[in-house]
């Protein structure tokens, strides 16, 4: 007789004080300095974080795969050998001033998942696959999302082994010195399905009063990394007209940047974040400026619009200023729109259990927006503390990480499907 499968009850809630617990024990590996973490990716901190999440993932059960880009799959056995898992997970890498939540609430939240169905004897027809995706952050080494965009077969593995960080290391070659460089081949996998748990990064599920955000549609966005070349002229001594200041360039199109995303606003924004001066002395004109545009939308022609613009405008402002132009895509990915029958598990979960909720757009880039090619995927946000988030002060409560991981737990068993 075949089993029966059946929907987890409203009574069924993961150990919100154990998930806390989980959340802040992980973030005293490489603390920041303000309370908040610095576990860059592939860097030491980071492989011992990872050890800890293994740790952990052992003593519930599950067993580890690591691919060749270092993402950890840590899978719990179904009662159907045949049944495609459940994916569910986000990245435990954090920005180098990074708070304790971005990420990591996702990556612990479906350990609790397993810890949960654990305590209570329950079995699903479907594996469930907890996931920490590599290089989410793409601050040490561009772009964001590296290893769920090899996944999903939008970079080669090759090109993203090349990438190199500051001091010119290269990605490949800190993954395989901290140990964490796998032997499986990435993006062999098949999933039935793959959820993300993440705090909002931004200020309107705060600001509504909902607890639950049911994010439908991601963002899309370029990286464009610009240079603006000038000369290096003393700053005391060289005539006004004569000078060829980089700087100015870098002034005049961050103003321009402003003005492109205000044009397309509200469903669009932009800035620039990362910005190198050189030679960046106090006394010496800028000879020239390295620095990285941002822009998203959740609509593609909107998006590419802004970039034609851009591209446009700023070689005639630096033209006027003597200065050179040049610029290249470093980073990009299309507007996601999520799974249709995932985005409606979320849904579903939260009105069970008697959340509040709203439709939401994801204004920040996650490895579901890559997973999303490859497999049905959705999203579930909870709030953050005036929306501020990359940043060592971000602050989630107990309550809404609770909440959050609850509708995460229902929806994932829910399409894991209980076995009784």
């Amino acid at each position: 007789m075949a089993d029966s499968v059946s929907k987890p009850g409203e009574n069924l809630r993961i150990n919100g004080d154990r998930l806390w617990d989980s959340i802040h024990a992980i973030a005293e590996i490489g603390p920041g300095i303000a309370g908040g973490s610095n576990r860059q990716t592939v860097t030491d901190e980071d492989a011992e974080g990872r050890k800890l999440f293994q740790t952990w993932c052992e003593e519930a059960g599950l067993s580890m795969g690591v691919d060749q880009m270092g993402t950890m799959f840590m899978r719990r056995e179904g009662t159907d050998p045949d049944a495609l898992p459940v994916y569910v997970g986000s990245h435990l890498d954090t920005q180098p001033t990074g708070g304790r939540y971005d990420g990591v609430l996702g990556v612990l939240a479906g350990l609790e998942i397993i810890r949960t169905l654990n305590d209570m004897d329950i079995k699903t027809k479907h594996p469930i696959v907890v996931t920490n995706w590599t290089n989410e952050e793409g601050t040490r080494f561009a772009p964001a999302m590296m290893a769920s965009g090899v996944f999903a077969k939008q970079f080669t593995q090759e090109w993203a082994y090349e990438k190199t960080d500051a001091e010119g290391k290269k990605f490949g070659d800190e993954l395989e010195r901290i140990g964490w460089k796998g032997e499986e081949v990435v993006g062999d996998r098949k999933m039935h399905a793959f959820f993300e748990l993440h705090i909002e990064q931004g200020p309107i599920l705060e600001a509504e009063n909902k607890d639950i955000g049911v994010v439908t549609h991601g963002q899309g966005l370029r990286w464009i990394e610009c240079t603006v070349t000038g000369k290096e002229s003393h700053t005391g001594s060289t005539p006004m007209p004569m000078r060829k200041n980089a700087g100015r360039g870098l002034a005049q199109i961050t103003e321009l940047v402003h003005k492109i995303a205000m044009k397309n606003a509200p469903n669009a924004v932009g800035a620039i974040g990362h910005i190198d001066v050189y030679p960046n002395s106090r006394n010496i004109i800028a000879g020239k400026t390295v620095f990285t545009i941002d822009f998203r939308s959740h609509e593609l022609d909107t998006l590419n619009k802004m970039v034609r613009k851009l591209e446009k405008k700023a070689p005639k402002l630096c033209k006027k200023l003597g200065l050179e132009f040049s610029c290249e895509i470093v980073g990009q990915f299309d507007p996601p729109e999520f799974d249709h029958g995932c985005v409606a598990a979320i849904r579903d979960a939260a009105v069970r259990l008697g959340y509040s909720h709203m439709d939401i757009i994801s204004g920040a880039g996650h490895d579901a927006c890559w997973v999303n090619r490859v497999a049905p995927t959705a999203m579930i946000m909870c709030p953050c503390v005036d929306g501020l988030s990359h940043n060592e002060a971000e602050d989630i409560s107990k309550e809404w990480s609770t909440a959050g991981a609850d509708v995460l737990f229902h929806a994932v068993v829910d399409t894991a499907e209980i076995v009784g």
